[in-house]
């Protein structure tokens, strides 16, 4: 896509008419647009503001010097082809100058007249020539010097990836499919952080009602008292509370209680006594067997669940305590006061069931 840079060629005029063409045919040839004074009317009080729009516009500022001040603006006593030079420096406008040699400035005196020579204000002339030479510039002897310097000044602006320039309409690539597209995949990303945020809100939302679940399943399995008959509690009857019993007969749990013929003592008294219970609360349920007449109790999800939050907050306790200590993990009673530590089943009463 070949950008094309707008030059505004700024100088005096009729002094300057073959190095303006010679400019002008320059920028033409290497593909670039020309622009300057000929849009103008001589001396236009608005004239100067016409002049900054269009060097605004335009890509490069090229001054052309010769040996004429030109006209100068009332206001401010300045030639308009200084104050033209002035403002494209200030604007920051990418510059150079071709300046007239002494040779061919008595050349075309000799030629032409005295109307080739500053008269009037040779001074400032003088001091603008200086301010010229100061910065970018290169001297002529004739139109030949100034499209050779417009040659090789153009193609170090024309890599210059900074200056936009002109492209043609059909060289643009169109935006508006891409447009939609980044329309398109801004939406689908909004919609996904908001329902990432809803997903974070309900799964938070179900976190917190597992852990009151959770809580309220302690208190109350600690609650339920379950007698363990003395031949399952080496000779002595035993009182444990359901927590107890569900925690630390969980492998049992997990592996299934059936009703079996020929099936143990405390096998029998799980299955009839302590998984009814259980599933009163969710934690366990009852299965048809296939292809048996037994049935079968198993651990629910939610008991599984609850049993991995008892499993971590022993961790967390064994972790805190120091030297370790065991604690009870029947949370407060709503009163305030801490609950009586449940009761443990002896270690054969446990080994039993």
């Amino acid at each position: 896509m070949k950008r094309r840079l707008q030059v505004f060629i700024s100088s005096t005029f009729t002094d300057l008419l073959p190095e303006r063409q010679a400019a002008v045919s320059a920028i033409l040839k290497a593909g670039h647009i020309p622009a300057g004074m000929e849009l103008f009317t001589s001396a236009d009080r608005s004239q100067m503001a016409t002049i900054k729009q269009w060097i605004d516009e335009s890509d490069v500022y090229m001054l052309i010097l010769g040996g004429r001040y030109g006209s100068v603006e009332p206001s401010s006593g300045i030639s308009y082809t200084e104050l033209e030079y002035d403002y494209a420096i200030q604007q920051g406008k990418p510059f150079f100058a071709v300046v007239i040699t002494d040779d061919c400035l008595e050349a075309k005196i000799r030629s032409n007249g005295s109307t080739f020579m500053e008269k009037e204000n040779p001074k400032e002339l003088g001091l603008f020539r200086q301010k010229v030479l100061g910065s970018i510039s290169s001297f002529f002897d004739d139109p030949k010097d100034i499209k050779l310097c417009v040659h090789e000044t153009l193609a170090d602006f024309a890599a210059n990836r900074s200056l936009k320039g002109w492209v043609r309409a059909d060289e643009v690539v169109d935006t508006k499919p891409l447009f939609e597209e980044i329309s398109k995949l801004s939406e689908e990303n909004r919609q996904l952080k908001e329902s990432m945020l809803e997903l974070e809100k309900r799964t938070f939302s179900q976190s917190t009602k597992q852990a009151e679940t959770f809580a309220e399943l302690r208190e109350v399995l600690g609650a339920i008292d379950i007698k363990i008959p003395a031949k399952l509690a080496d000779g002595t009857e035993t009182t444990v509370d359901l927590l107890s019993i569900f925690y630390s007969n969980k492998d049992t749990l997990i592996s299934g209680v059936t009703n079996r013929i020929g099936g143990s003592d405390s096998e029998s008294f799980f299955f009839f006594n302590v998984c009814p219970k259980l599933q009163v609360h969710g934690l366990a349920v009852s299965e048809k067997v296939a292809g048996v007449r037994y049935r079968r109790y198993t651990i629910t999800p939610l008991g599984s669940a609850f049993l991995a939050d008892i499993e971590k907050r022993h961790l967390l306790k064994k972790k805190k305590s120091d030297p370790p200590v065991v604690q009870n993990d029947t949370p407060q009673a709503k009163n305030g006061e801490t609950k009586a530590p449940a009761k443990r089943p002896p270690r054969s009463a446990k080994a039993k069931l």
